[in-house]
């Protein structure tokens, strides 16, 4: 039988890699920009954040452990001086939580020369911010290796960074740079690269992770150009959509405006993570033109129409299941109401509470409205399970607080698989619902284990029908095990690990 990771400390959801932020503003306090959008992307990752600035000649860099308002204020701020800048927050997958896997990475050489006895000096920069994980970094490693490349970190983004600067430095030449090397980076992976003189936007070639262009100003003559992981982080200061960077390219901008280079001619098709759609995005943001909250509504309308209920009230897990709750209310004809208070001061912290605090576990976040719960048959509604561990702790809420009945409804299908692309879930034994699955996708016995009177799943049928997308334009493999781009046997049994021998 399954049995519950110990790690209590564990999140019960998928886990995102980072945000990524870029702009080219010439009029403009890019870093301070940057500090916006990267507050509005603060969801995609919680454990580092940096900001990087290019005045074209040289780079300045500042990336510290925690939130974006805990890393910056005014005094830094306002030393981070330049027309260029790129920003990210971080959530380890590859690498641990420390400072040395903070990024922006900024790769500096400054090299001389001697040309008729005088001594010219060259700088050559490099910022780069990732936001996937490759599948290939033993192979990339022993590249590193083999030019004597130091690696500084456990991260695979520092081995780009570096392989990249690499032949920058040796051609002065970034489109030759970017045309070497990212045909050899395998897996999902959406960039924000920086040069003294340019800001580039990179995304593999099938287009796992979200990457979007804006423009500041006027559309027919802008004041800047602006890239980022979502849209919202162009709502924030005041951007305007303009494109989603396509599989397969890299979009330089410098004074000139964007070009487009195609680094992989015969890219294959988009296939973005279904996660954006369900968990991952801000509801306010917009994936291929259709806003998320909507989306997600129509999910929850949808999991009412495959897996009806009798009861009393509709209760989502806020806030996550919160737009699906609404959706299952609408179409099922049962109310719908709060009945968990979510404590939205209580985020990730770099401070470990008392041992006794700790105990009280998912208290501290949610605490349930016991006059709306007392005596009722409640349907409750979340975006997705994973490991199954807060879920259990939610239910047992509801029943403490007087429910008579609670029937768990998933608005995502269930996931099978570990994702190898940049989410959190590389343990197969940590997915509970692996453990449970069957030809009959009945979950009665996960049902019981989590103490539920029932639990279904949204259908991928009917989370297609959702989204509007047919499987070809999306990555499920957490989902069906089909996994886009080839996984190793050596990287299922080592990702999750230290990807460097330090």
């Amino acid at each position: 039988m399954f049995s519950f990771p110990g790690n209590n400390n564990q999140s019960d959801k998928q886990e995102e890699s980072c945000g990524i932020f870029g702009i080219y503003a010439p009029q403009s306090d890019t870093a301070r920009l940057t500090y916006f959008g990267l507050f509005a992307l603060q969801h995609r990752g919680q454990e580092s954040a940096g900001i990087c600035v290019s005045n074209g000649g040289h780079m300045s860099c500042y990336a510290r452990m925690g939130l974006v308002n805990q890393v910056f204020n005014e005094q830094i701020l306002g030393i981070l001086r330049g027309h260029i800048a790129s920003g990210h927050v971080r959530y380890s997958t590859t690498g641990s939580s420390v400072i040395a896997n903070a990024q922006p990475f900024l790769i500096e050489d400054k090299q001389e020369t001697r040309f008729n006895g005088k001594l010219r000096r060259k700088y050559v920069g490099l910022a780069l911010s990732h936001n996937g994980n490759l599948v290939n970094t033993r192979e990339l490693k022993s590249k590193c290796d083999d030019l004597g490349l130091p690696l500084n970190s456990t991260s695979d983004s520092e081995m780009m960074a570096r392989l990249i600067h690499y032949e920058y430095a040796r051609t002065c030449n970034i489109e030759s740079a970017l045309l070497t090397w990212l045909p050899q980076f395998k897996g999902a992976f959406a960039m924000v690269l920086q040069t003294p003189d340019k800001l580039i936007a990179i995304r593999d070639d099938i287009g796992i992770r979200p990457l979007v262009c804006g423009y500041l100003g006027d559309k027919d003559d802008p004041d800047g150009w602006v890239l980022a992981s979502e849209t919202c982080a162009l709502d924030i200061i005041g951007a305007h959509f303009a494109f989603a960077i396509s599989p397969g390219t890299a979009v330089l901008i410098d004074e000139s405006g964007p070009r487009t280079l195609r680094w992989k001619p015969n890219h294959k098709d988009e296939k973005l993570c279904a996660f954006e759609y369900i968990y991952f995005a801000r509801p306010d943001s917009l994936f291929r033109g259709k806003c998320l909250h909507l989306i997600r509504q129509r999910m929850g309308e949808l999991m009412a129409i495959e897996n009806p209920v009798d009861a009393d009230i509709v209760v989502p897990v806020p806030d996550s299941g919160t737009p699906h709750a609404i959706g299952f209310a609408r179409q099922s004809g049962i109310p719908y109401t709060e009945g968990l208070i979510k404590n939205r001061y209580v985020g990730r912290t770099f401070i470990s509470p008392q041992s006794r605090l700790r105990a009280l576990g998912v208290r501290m976040k949610l605490n349930p409205l016991e006059s709306v719960l007392r005596g009722k048959r409640v349907v409750l509604v979340d975006d997705s399970i994973v490991r199954g561990t807060t879920s259990k702790k939610i239910i047992q809420l509801l029943r403490d607080a007087g429910a008579k009945e609670v029937h768990f409804r998933v608005a995502s299908p269930p996931v099978l698989n570990p994702c190898y692309y940049g989410i959190d879930t590389a343990v197969q034994e940590d997915l509970i619902a692996s453990h449970y699955r069957n030809t009959k996708n009945d979950y009665s016995e996960l049902a019981k284990q989590l103490g539920a009177d029932s639990l279904a799943y949204l259908s991928i049928e009917g989370m297609l029908e959702a989204f509007g997308h047919t499987t070809d334009e999306l990555c499920l493999a957490c989902l069906n095990g089909k996994y886009p781009i080839p996984i190793s046997e050596q990287t299922r049994l080592n990702l999750g690990k230290f990807i460097l021998e330090k």
